[in-house]
This record gives C-alpha cells, sequence and structure tokens, in this order.
C-alpha cells in the first residue's frame, strides 16, 4: 500500500515567507526534470481545470520561463519567472511575476521571490520551497487569491505524472549494453501493425503489449476516455539480428499530428555518453535538430534530429 507523501505547508509571518515541504515517490533526476522542463511543466503547473502553456523557456542563470494560465472560460493569467541562481539537480531561485503576454510586468501584483532545493531521501525525492515577499500585504493578498488550494492542486497532478513516468522508466531497458532499434508511431493502429508484423517474423513481444489501460491505478489524474485507453503504450518486437522494432500510438486526441516520414525513427542506444554525443553531432551535420541532446524525465540522455537527407534519428543513452 502506498504511503502517504509528505506535504508542510507553513505561514511564516513575521518573515513574509510561505515555506512548504513536498515530497515526491521518484527519482531526483525524475523530479527535477518536472520542473524545469517546458513540456513537463506544462503537464502540471496550473491546477485543473485550468492548463499551463509555455510560451518560451530558457532555464538558466539569467534566463526566463513565460507561460500564460487559462482557464475553462477562456481567462487567461501571464507569468514571468526570472532564473537566478542554478545548482542542477540541487537547487533553482528567481523572481516569480504576473505579466502580459509581452513579458511586461504587471507592477499592481506582488512578485514572488522562489527557492526550490531538492534532495533524496530514501527512495523519494524532498522538494523545500521558500517563497519570500517584500510584504505582508503581499503574502496575504497572494493567499487571499486561493495560492494553497491551487498549488496543492498542481503538485497532485504532478504526483500523477511523476508516476506514470516512473513507471515507464521502470519498464525500459535494464543495462547500458549498446543497440539499434527502430521506433514507430500510429495514430491508434499500433496493435493492429505489431500483430500483423509478428506474424510476418514468428517472434514474441518483449514483455507483452503495455496499454494505457494497464498502468497502475492513480496515476491518471483524469481518467482517459475508453477509446484512448485501448491504445498502446509501448511495445517491442525482435525482427531480425537482434533489432528490435518499438512503437506506440500518438493520436491525434493526445495532440500528435503524424504523417507519413515523421512516424518513424531509427534510434541508437549506445553504451555511453561520450558516444552518444559524437554520434548526434555527427548526423546533425548540416540537417535539422528536433531536441538537442539533453537529460530527459524518462531516465535517458536523449536527442532527435533529422539528418541532411532527411531520415529521423533519435540517440538515447539510458542513465544507470
Amino acid at each position: 500500500m502506498k504511503h502517504a507523501l509528505l506535504f508542510n505547508f507553513e505561514l511564516d509571518k513575521q518573515n513574509n515567507q510561505i515555506k512548504i515541504q513536498r515530497s515526491f515517490e521518484a527519482p531526483k533526476d525524475l523530479v527535477w526534470a518536472a520542473w524545469t522542463e517546458a513540456d513537463l511543466l506544462n503537464q502540471w503547473w496550473a491546477p485543473k481545470p485550468y492548463i499551463a502553456k509555455t510560451i518560451s523557456l530558457n532555464f538558466s542563470e539569467g534566463g526566463r520561463w513565460l507561460y500564460y494560465m487559462k482557464g475553462p472560460k477562456g481567462d487567461t493569467h501571464y507569468c514571468l519567472f526570472d532564473y537566478e541562481k542554478i545548482s542542477h539537480e540541487n537547487y533553482f531561485t528567481g523572481l516569480d511575476s504576473f505579466c502580459n503576454e509581452r513579458g511586461e510586468l504587471n507592477e499592481t501584483k506582488p512578485r514572488v521571490h522562489w527557492q526550490n532545493t531538492f534532495s533524496k531521501k530514501g527512495e523519494e525525492t524532498l522538494v523545500e520551497i521558500v517563497l519570500s515577499f517584500k510584504k505582508l500585504a503581499d503574502l496575504e493578498a497572494i493567499i487571499e487569491m486561493g495560492f494553497k488550494e491551487g498549488f496543492t492542486a498542481g503538485l497532485e497532478n504532478l504526483d500523477a505524472y511523476i508516476s506514470m513516468q516512473f513507471y515507464l522508466r521502470k519498464q525500459k531497458k535494464p543495462n547500458n549494453q549498446a543497440r539499434v532499434s527502430t521506433y514507430v508511431n500510429f495514430d491508434g493502429k499500433t496493435e493492429e501493425a505489431f500483430l500483423f508484423y509478428r506474424s510476418i517474423f514468428n517472434n514474441e513481444f518483449i514483455n507483452g503489449i503495455q496499454k494505457f489501460e494497464d498502468l497502475p491505478a492513480g496515476m491518471q489524474e483524469t481518467p482517459l476516455p475508453e477509446n484512448l485507453q485501448k491504445m498502446v503504450l509501448h511495445v517491442e518486437l525482435p525482427l531480425l539480428g537482434g533489432h528490435i522494432l518499438m512503437g506506440t500510438d500518438a493520436p491525434k486526441e493526445m495532440g500528435f499530428n503524424l504523417s507519413s516520414g515523421n512516424n518513424m525513427h531509427i534510434n541508437l542506444e549506445p553504451d555511453s555518453r561520450d558516444e552518444a554525443d559524437r554520434l548526434f553531432n555527427a548526423l546533425a551535420a548540416d540537417g535539422i535538430i528536433d531536441m538537442p541532446m539533453q537529460d530527459m524525465f524518462f531516465g535517458a540522455y536523449y536527442g532527435a534530429l533529422k539528418d541532411k537527407y532527411g531520415i529521423n534519428w533519435m540517440i538515447n543513452f539510458q542513465n544507470k
């Protein structure tokens, strides 16, 4: 049975601060990524039914995150986070402000200084947050606006998201032995396609076909519609000579727009970060970089590109 996660929320009015402690049942690198990468922040930062959307993010000292939160009735709130100090996977600090769509500050609303510290506590990651305000009235204004309730809801979104990604990570390749595979995406027809391929190559799936409905209970904050629950989350089929064909469903309902040519990648899994960088830089020469090499939430050092001949590649070194 899953135990309760730590959550402390303290108002320190004497020092104009809010102090929060929150634990997550996942490794520190995964939790860090969820707080610092745009596509992951978009998944959880806004309390439902609001959604968060990043306009731009430069996670570096002196960089900025411009984003907005949009409500179900169309109300939109723009915010700007100015990053100050960053120690990778340990802490970051910065100023969060209300603004307009161009990033111009709204001087009528309080600015909040954030200090977020990440530490490993056994099998969990503890995030300690200190929010500092210029004056007590600013702190009280934020509380009056519903900050505690909204931030609590956002952290619950993050719990569900992290749980799902940690589950997926544990299903991945168990070691760093180099290999090459091909990764394909379908708009709801992955199972049909892989059953067809299995009949041709006369091999069995590795760990079966994993579907969205197979995720452990509690990983989906909002259950997917039944037709999406039946779609394939991940499948692997050996072809010839040790080559693995991998696949997943990427339907329009989840925001994907597949077409012939962008639904297939050659996936290289080298045995070191240095080799991953070498392969990526060589293949990217005169090509188009879709994603530079970087540490990802699913435990990999990963990048994606299209080479100068139009071939899609993924470079994926799995951290252990």
